[in-house]
């Protein structure tokens, strides 16, 4: 069957040769593949959000949010028709879940802002709301079109907005009053301040002629105090440098002493020390030729044994040679002589087996002539064997000394007549044997065992 999708449609098709889900705008469906056609057109959704600010204030937000598939992102339209596209999504279940999304990150937004805050950034405000949510709904494969926040809403009992129109009203009327008081003010201090300014403008003039007059003597006075200043430091700054200049010239004299006296000592270890290298140099040279001397004179005493070990070593190794090809000849001759007694061990046991095949073909040829005369009967013709053998008299003797060893007590009871008991004939004649039986089975178990029976049974006699 081949299906084209509308323009706001698509196909998802899934089955045989399709790994997960294949979306196109038209296609041939096969019999063993199923074909899905979803519609991707955005949807409005209109809520009214209760949540509560940070100074647990609730309000009423009023929303309208345009939802829909991302249709530019393949990834998320495979999301979209995977999730939300088997349902209707103007039904309660997409409703819900869009509305879900919305509402928690509403509420969580709206409880780290006071309520002024929502109030005066509703912009912010919106823009937070859109950005959250466009979060969560990016895991279906939805995008945010369009949201759209109105007015915010006072919850009945918590009339927030409307004291708040209240005081902006009050707030104007009682501003308005403080404006004509301000100007009355203004109006009476302008004239108190054109006297006074007058007063001060001329107080001020005469002030300042004075600090004029005061400011020319105090810069001669500060002039002539620079100057002499001045000289002072100059005369402090060049003791300072005489000073320094000895310090420097007396360190140099002290460093240049030490050199010197560092120079002559290093001078007379040098010369103790070459003297000394000499000397180790010397007591080597001596040491070598000792050394030298020895070797040769080991090296004449090692060669000579060496020879000699050399000479012993060759005379021991023939002697051994010769006595290992005079054991190796007798282990040879052992050898064969075990093989020779092996060969007729073997040829004895070989003529044994042959014999044991022989008896057994015979055996079997005398076993199958006799169960010939007993027409195939395998029970008369155990009975024959057995009796032939004296099987069965030696199993008799068996018992008979097990029976003879455990040397059983055996009692015999007489208990009168066959009628039972009180004359009531056959009907309690059985139940007369089992109570007549119980004591001398018991009686017998005790002497056999010496087990006594219970006590709801009774005792015996001793």
């Amino acid at each position: 069957m081949y299906k084209v999708a509308r323009a706001s449609e698509y196909l998802a098709i899934t089955g045989a040769g399709i790994d997960d889900i294949k979306l196109v705008k038209k296609s041939w469906v096969f019999p063993w593949q199923s074909c899905t056609v979803f519609d991707v057109s955005p949807v409005n959704y209109t809520f009214k959000v209760q949540a509560m600010s940070a100074e647990k204030l609730p309000f009423v937000l009023p929303a309208v949010f345009t939802i829909g598939p991302r249709v530019e992102d393949t990834e998320a339209l495979i999301l979209y028709a995977r999730l939300i596209s088997p349902h209707d999504k103007h039904s309660n279940h997409v409703n819900e879940l869009v509305e879900g999304v919305i509402e928690g990150e509403t509420r969580v937004l709206a409880a780290s802002m006071t309520m002024e805050q929502i109030f005066k950034g509703t912009k912010e405000f919106k823009k937070e709301v859109f950005d959250k949510v466009q979060l969560e709904l990016d895991q279906f494969g939805l995008i945010i079109y369009n949201a759209n926040v109105k007015q915010l809403v006072d919850v009945p009992g918590h009339e927030y907005f409307s004291y708040l129109g209240q005081k902006t009203q009050m707030e104007a009327a009682n501003q308005a009053r403080i404006d004509v008081s301000e100007a009355k003010m203004k109006g009476e201090i302008g004239a108190k301040e054109r006297t006074g300014l007058t007063l001060q403008n001329a107080a001020k003039i005469d002030a300042e002629s004075k600090i004029i007059t005061m400011q020319r003597q105090g810069e001669g006075t500060k002039a002539e105090i620079n100057v002499k200043t001045e000289i002072k430091v100059f005369e402090n700054q060049k003791e300072a440098d005489v000073a320094k200049a000895n310090a420097e010239l007396a360190m140099k004299k002290a460093a240049w002493t030490k050199d010197a006296q560092v120079a002559e000592v290093e001078a007379t270890k040098a010369v103790a020390l070459r003297t000394a290298q000499l000397q180790t140099e010397v007591e080597k040279m001596n040491a070598l030729t000792r050394t030298e001397k020895l070797k040769a004179e080991f090296l004449s005493k090692a060669s000579v044994e060496y020879e000699t070990k050399v000479q012993e070593a060759n005379w021991e190794l023939y002697n051994k040679q010769k006595q290992a090809e005079a054991v190796l000849y007798e282990k040879q001759k052992e050898a064969e002589a075990q093989r020779a007694a092996a060969d007729a061990a073997f040829y004895s046991k070989q003529k044994e087996a042959e014999g044991l095949v022989a008896l057994a073909s015979a055996q079997g040829t005398y076993l199958r002539t006799l169960l010939d005369a007993v027409n195939n009967d395998y029970s008369a013709l155990r009975d024959f064997l057995m009796i032939d053998n004296g099987t069965y008299l030696e199993i008799a003797k068996t018992n008979a000394i097990a029976v003879r060893d455990l040397q059983p007590k055996i009692s015999v009871w007489n208990h009168g007549g066959e009628q039972g008991i009180g004359g009531s004939g056959n009907a309690m004649k059985d139940i007369a044997g089992l109570y007549k039986m119980l004591p001398p089975v018991l009686d017998t178990v005790y002497e056999q065992t010496g087990m006594q029976p219970p006590a709801w049974i009774g005792t015996l006699k001793k």
